[in-house]
């Protein structure tokens, strides 16, 4: 299933940019990335006290367009501009920016060269996908980082309040990962990113320039 996933070649580009030319190899990383910055400063909303974006989603396509490498930078990239461009006065959170770089980077390794495949094979790569990233990007490296930040930088009061009601006080590692994603909502904002994702894969490979071989430059 997963031959080849890891060969030098595969971890910049996808089958699609190593037919371009370096010019617009270039330019296309670069639209991506403008893009990103647009999904990170606009495409968010609040629904109650759960915050809903749409950075897993956006970040998979760019990556399974671009490739590993350089779908990880264009996320990455896009995340750190519209900080810039957009900081609130707040500190720039440089997990934030790597998890949505390895959401690209993942989708790139996993999806970037394939062609048409069996239904069920699709399947268990794409839930391989959802498994890896979740674990990956939303439990291990975005719950440390908002721990360790609301512990040690803003004591963010709300959190106390549910530790405190709910388990004596005890605010620890794991009461944060319950808070994070069942109060604050982000297990129901990774549902709603994976479902869209699991509904356009099929009608984004039937798009003419997101397809694998319609690309290729003479």
């Amino acid at each position: 299933m997963f031959k080849n996933v890891f060969s030098a070649k595969r971890l910049f580009f996808s089958e699609r940019l190593r037919n371009y030319s370096h010019a617009k190899k270039i330019a296309t990383v670069a639209v991506f990335t403008a893009l990103s910055v647009v999904a990170n400063m606009f495409l968010e909303m609040r629904i109650l006290d759960i915050q809903f974006s749409l950075t897993i989603f956006f970040s998979a396509i760019t990556g399974y367009f671009l490739g590993p490498l350089a779908g990880f930078f264009a996320c990455l990239s896009g995340d750190f501009i519209g900080y810039v461009f957009n900081s609130w006065g707040q500190l720039y959170l440089p997990w934030v920016g790597l998890s949505t770089g390895l959401f690209a980077f993942i989708a790139g390794l996993m999806f970037g060269d394939e062609g048409e495949q069996p239904f069920k094979k699709q399947i268990v790569k794409f839930l391989i996908y959802v498994a890896l990233t979740f674990c990956i990007c939303t439990v291990m490296i975005n719950t440390t980082g908002f721990y360790f930040y609301f512990k040690y930088i803003y004591v963010s009061k709300k959190f106390l309040a549910y530790a405190e009601e709910h388990f004596g006080g005890n605010g620890g590692y794991f009461v944060y990962l319950i808070y994070r994603l069942f109060i604050n909502g982000q297990i129901w904002n990774s549902i709603a990113n994976y479902a869209l994702l699991f509904a356009f894969f099929p009608v984004l490979k039937k798009i003419p320039f997101l397809r694998l071989h319609d690309n290729a430059e003479e």
